[in-house]
């Protein structure tokens, strides 16, 4: 197994100083393009989150790998999985009523970019079941800050990425084929805030917590 030095993703984001929209493109593409890649192959990841994402070194122009495909499976076209598996944040809610297939990653994935972009996860509770009641409602929210801020084509992705209907829900193919991911690279340059960098601190110190606690 490759080793990768260069840490955590959210943990790289709070270190760097600007945090911008189109530092969030960068990560989301790449993201998108394991997803991609997975799918080409047959390949259904199941259990996509930051925690999965790891750098390859310190350097500033390191690569993002995905790592642990311990909850993947192969799948055909067509076929359905019954199984609960993954991360309660980033499950989709067909996972939840036991009826899904590889379009799951895709909804893991906007959830990710959601928390990119604004620094908590769009379906939020104090308990688990709150959480999965959260994700069956599928109500995202785009009120409070940073969000007003974010431009309009990040948010009509994150949109499609997160529709709860799998057959309405954007591919890993037409996610990379849609305009702010196209563009990654002139995407808004202007800070998403200090408030977004706390954030990701705290839910990634949160999620450390909650991994020891299960030791």
């Amino acid at each position: 197994m490759e080793l990768c030095e260069g840490g955590e993703l959210f943990d790289r984001i709070v270190a760097r100083g600007h945090y911008t929209e189109r530092a969030a493109a960068a990560v989301a593409k790449t993201i998108v393009e394991v997803v991609q890649m997975c799918h080409k192959h047959g390949v259904m990841h199941r259990d996509l989150k930051p925690e999965n994402f790891l750098f390859e070194n310190k350097k500033e122009t390191a690569a993002l790998k995905a790592i642990d495909f311990g909850l993947s499976v192969f799948f055909k076209p067509g076929e359905r999985f019954t199984e609960i598996v993954g991360s309660p944040y980033y499950m989709a809610p067909e996972v939840l009523k036991r009826n899904y297939g590889p379009e799951v990653d895709v909804w893991s994935a906007g959830v990710i970019l959601y928390i990119l972009l604004c620094g908590v996860p769009p379906f939020w509770a104090e308990t688990e079941q709150g959480v999965a009641q959260a994700i069956l409602r599928s109500v995202v929210e785009f009120k409070r800050d940073p969000w007003p801020k974010v431009s309009a084509s990040a948010k009509d992705l994150v949109k499609k990425m997160l529709n709860p209907d799998p057959k309405r829900r954007l591919t890993a193919q037409e996610v990379l084929a849609h305009p702010w991911l196209q563009n990654a690279k002139t995407a808004p340059n202007v800070s998403l805030g200090e408030t977004v960098k706390a954030r990701l601190k705290q839910f990634s110190v949160m999620n450390k917590l909650k991994k020891r606690a299960l030791r």
